[in-house]
């Protein structure tokens, strides 16, 4: 194997982790401009032009704070604890392609958008993100304190009963794509994008990782109204700043696998994909508009945050269980009956899915609203 193979990786391993650390930082800064717009205030905008130095300052003040741990907390699992949680929220991002690839001048040399690019890239997505929820349950049983320790709990059932969903909208990718490979699944999209074959996969897939990040209305394993801050009540300083550091590198990842797997990735919209707008004329388009569908997706992610209210915990549960599982469950088998029926009879009937999966989402949501007016009218 040629030795520049490993600078070069060196090289991409440590771009991403600069990117992916620097949205983290202003990430921060975005949720809390664009929540300050959405309830008519300001928002941070003293430190530095219009704040930008705000989330430097933040980093500074975590730094310097005092930390503190339990004198029963079990001391190893403590400390590794908020490790566990950020490591995989980085490491994911390593097979997610932020474009095609350019030629280095001089050398001539061909450089890919990605670090890593592997036939199985989907089954690491899967694997890899089931990882973060055991620095939750570490952290919330390690504190040897029971609002943690809830906290904790809430999160290892809340993860399972959304990862459930979340796979089987990740097979209707598959199954569309007809391909594990990230790469494949984004070139697949060339003609259009599966959010428009599949959209209720597209809105169940966006549902089920604000699940997985553990954000509003989702975010019952923090509950600060009934856990006083749930898994890391018992965390301060730097080891807090890893937690807070995970859930937002968590929300810039999850928004780029949403981007592949349903938006074209790094792809431009399918109408203009013979233009001078296509990433197959200029490469430097791919990551542009990845940058875009990403921050796009962050801004309706804090949108949410925003106006939707914390939903019961049962509710929470039943909801993953009872409807959206049902509900993704019909979503593959609509999608591969679409499939099939797109290769035997022809092209068009492609958009049977679209069809007959809207039909089955306005049955859910139907079903669901009638469910709580019964419970309204026997209350």
């Amino acid at each position: 194997m040629d030795y520049t193979i490993w600078i070069e990786w060196v090289i991409k391993g440590l771009i991403l982790i600069f990117v992916v650390l620097t949205g983290f930082a202003y990430l921060t800064l975005y949720e809390r401009r664009a929540l300050a717009k959405i309830q008519v205030r300001i928002g941070p905008n003293r430190a530095g032009w219009q704040g930008l130095m705000q989330p430097m300052a933040d980093a500074v003040k975590l730094i310097f704070k005092e930390e503190f741990t339990p004198a029963t907390a079990d001391k190893l699992v403590f400390v590794l604890a908020p490790i566990v949680t950020v490591v995989p929220a980085t490491v994911i991002a390593a097979v997610i392609p932020f474009g095609t690839k350019f030629t280095l001048p001089f050398i001539n040399r061909e450089i890919t958008l990605y670090v890593a690019d592997i036939n199985v890239g989907v089954l690491y997505l899967t694997a890899i993100a089931s990882i973060a929820v055991y620095g939750i349950v570490l952290a919330g049983w390690s504190s040897n304190n029971k609002y943690a320790l809830l906290g904790g709990m809430r999160s290892t059932a809340q993860m399972i009963s959304y990862e459930l969903a979340l796979g089987l909208c990740i097979v209707v990718a598959i199954i569309l794509g007809n391909s594990m490979r990230l790469i494949d699944i984004v070139e697949t999209q060339k003609g259009m994008w599966f959010a428009v074959i599949q959209p209720v996969g597209a809105v169940i897939i966006l549902i089920a990782m604000l699940a997985e990040v553990n954000r509003a209305p989702f975010d019952m394993p923090e509950a600060e109204q009934e856990l006083a801050a749930g898994y890391h009540t018992e965390y301060s300083g730097m080891k807090f700043a890893l937690f807070f550091m995970a859930e937002y590198e968590k929300m810039i990842v999850v928004s780029m696998i949403i981007a592949t797997l349903y938006f074209g990735g790094y792809r431009e919209l399918w109408f203009l994909k013979d233009t001078w707008f296509s990433v197959d004329q200029n490469w430097w388009l791919g990551p542009i508009y990845l940058l875009l569908k990403v921050v796009i997706l962050l801004f309706l992610m804090i949108w949410i945050r925003a106006t939707w209210p914390r939903i019961r915990y049962d509710r929470l549960m039943s909801f993953g269980w009872k409807v959206l599982l049902p509900l993704s469950l019909a979503v593959v088998f609509i999608t591969a009956v679409g499939v099939v029926m797109a290769e035997q009879l022809g092209a068009i009937y492609i958009w049977v899915i679209p069809v007959l999966s809207i039909a089955a989402g306005l049955i859910a949501a139907l079903l669901v609203n009638n469910s709580l007016k019964r419970k309204v009218a026997h209350a």
